[in-house]
């Protein structure tokens, strides 16, 4: 899902000045909390050699493997239509091509991949030649971008290298003896990628997958692991660590012990890419269906206070240990979300935004149960908060009483009840004022002296706005002309593209199945 950086961020950008003072704060303390345990018990390895072409735990080399897809269950009917256009379209012209990264993964996994990327022989001249609405982007490594209808379809070539600063980047590994020029090719490309799981071909014309690193065992043993030593790979690029959360978060994997090891120690890290590039891995990791794990390895790994601070002092102040596995009402918010999502069915970014809004408002001020869902009802109506009161005093159902969000229920005359719903519509609007202001960002940890210093701020002023924009109803009136949504089915594309009527319809039945859980909801 594509995000736009181009909007002016809230608040002043980073200033290159503090440079020296911020890496001094930035840097992560073990005794933070509780120590992030390893994740699993296998040995720190090297996984990556220029020379032998790769090596196993015990320094052995890997065995280069072509395996047939049918052994490895993986149906072509997966593959979209516009990346088989694209797909035939380049080999019609004689040239070689592959599907390449998490997509390989992906089919292997029997999942619905989120894009297809494609590998092939051809310059990207020839690319650009061969689809009428095509274009190249990139300037370190250049890619094509061939629309196909709606969709866009990544398509690579071997014969691309990486630059810096104008010059090119050399990465010519020793061939190994007994290889092709085909294998050394698919090789040396595999070796310039991610993780392990990442790091597989596949020819869907002669049905094999090419795995020269050893991503298909590691695919078996739910294991996300870098290709090189993971300090060298996790620093080359430090977008990897949120890749390496979202990887995991989202196929349930476990980190190697060495990937979860450096993830902790280059923590800080992530704050050298830029906030639109933040935004679209947090994005990634909070709008497709796995927002709960993600929330839970990020605490886990000592990155929810770089990242999410506000959100970090919650688990803190409630006593959330990093390797807790029970519930507290903002994993239960975004549990729920997750229900309502998948890699192909993403919401908008301005959804997840306003329920971390909303719960950090609840957090602060707990309120009554009824308050609650006249406020959620208020929103999803667009702001006729007499029909709101009027359906939230028909609820007899019980609320969760484990959410220190909720006070006890008790009975509020209508004048009082307005007010209620009201405040916490200002209290909403306040929460995301903080989350949006560097310096309320910065003292959310503050009374923790070893926790890391963090006033990052990735949300811009557009998505600010939009999400005001969600809860504006409640506290100004009925809004002119808004039309709320009726029925349970949620509209996935117009979701996607953040519908004011269907992020207010999802919204609003996210926080009633958290407040009054599945089995005890009103009947529709």
């Amino acid at each position: 899902m594509a995000i736009s950086t181009g909007v002016g961020f809230y608040r002043l950008p980073y200033s290159p000045l503090r440079a020296p003072l911020r890496r001094y704060i930035l840097q992560v303390r073990l005794g933070y909390a509780d120590a992030v345990d390893a994740f699993d018990d296998t040995k720190s390895h090297k996984v990556f050699d220029s020379v032998s072409g790769g090596s196993d735990a015990n320094g052995e080399a890997l065995e280069w493997k072509k395996l047939k897809s049918k052994d490895l269950g993986i149906s072509t009917s997966k593959i979209s239509r516009p990346t088989r256009i694209v797909l035939n379209g380049l080999r019609k012209r004689g040239f070689e091509v592959y599907l390449v990264g998490g997509c390989v993964r992906d089919l292997i996994l029997k999942r619905i991949p989120k894009d297809f990327d494609v590998i092939t022989t051809a310059e990207l001249k020839e690319v650009m030649r061969t689809f009428s609405r095509c274009e190249m982007i990139g300037r370190r490594f250049p890619i094509c971008h061939v629309h196909i209808d709606d969709t866009i379809v990544e398509v690579s070539s071997f014969s691309t290298r990486a630059t810096k600063f104008g010059r090119e980047l050399s990465f010519d590994p020793e061939k190994p003896s007994g290889c092709d020029e085909r294998d050394y090719a698919r090789w040396k490309n595999c070796l310039q990628r991610d993780f392990t799981i990442n790091g597989l071909m596949f020819d869907p014309y002669a049905k094999l997958v090419y795995d020269y690193i050893g991503g298909v065992n590691d695919i078996r043993k739910a294991k996300v692991r870098t290709i090189k030593p993971a300090n060298l790979s996790l620093t080359e690029d430090c977008a990897r660590i949120l890749r390496a959360v979202r990887i995991a978060a989202r196929l349930g994997f476990g980190l190697s012990r060495e990937t979860a090891l450096a993830i902790k120690k280059l923590s800080a890290s992530v704050l050298r890419l830029d906030r639109g590039r933040l935004l679209m891995e947090v994005n990634y990791m909070m709008a497709y269906g796995s927002a709960e794990a993600s929330l839970r390895l990020l605490w886990k790994l000592g990155l929810l206070e770089i990242l999410l601070p506000i959100q970090a002092a919650y688990f803190v102040g409630s006593g959330f240990r990093r390797r807790d596995k029970q519930y507290n009402m903002l994993l239960s918010l975004f549990s729920n979300l997750d229900k309502l999502l998948a890699p192909d069915r993403p919401c908008h970014t301005s959804l997840w935004f306003s329920l971390l809004a909303f719960h950090e408002a609840l957090s602060e001020v707990p309120r009554d149960p009824l308050v609650v869902a006249a406020f959620s009802l208020g929103v999803h109506n667009g702001g006729d908060l007499s029909e709101a009161l009027s359906i939230a005093r028909r609820i007899n159902k019980q609320h969760d009483i484990g959410f220190q969000e909720l006070t006890e229920s008790k009975y509020i005359d209508s004048d009082r009840l307005l007010a209620e719903v009201r405040s916490l519509a200002a209290s909403v609007q306040s929460a995301l004022t903080r989350m949006t202001d560097e310096y309320s960002v910065s003292q959310a940890m503050a009374q923790y002296p070893k926790a890391p210093y963090s006033d990052l701020v990735f949300f811009p002023m557009a998505l600010y706005l939009r999400v005001r924009k969600i809860f504006e109803c409640v506290k100004s009136g009925r809004e002119r002309g808004f039309v709320p949504k009726h029925g349970s089915k949620i509209d996935s594309e117009l979701l996607g593209m953040g519908s004011l009527r269907e992020v207010r319809h999802v919204f609003a039945r996210v926080v009633f199945d958290t407040i009054y859980p599945i089995d005890d909801r009103l009947e529709e």
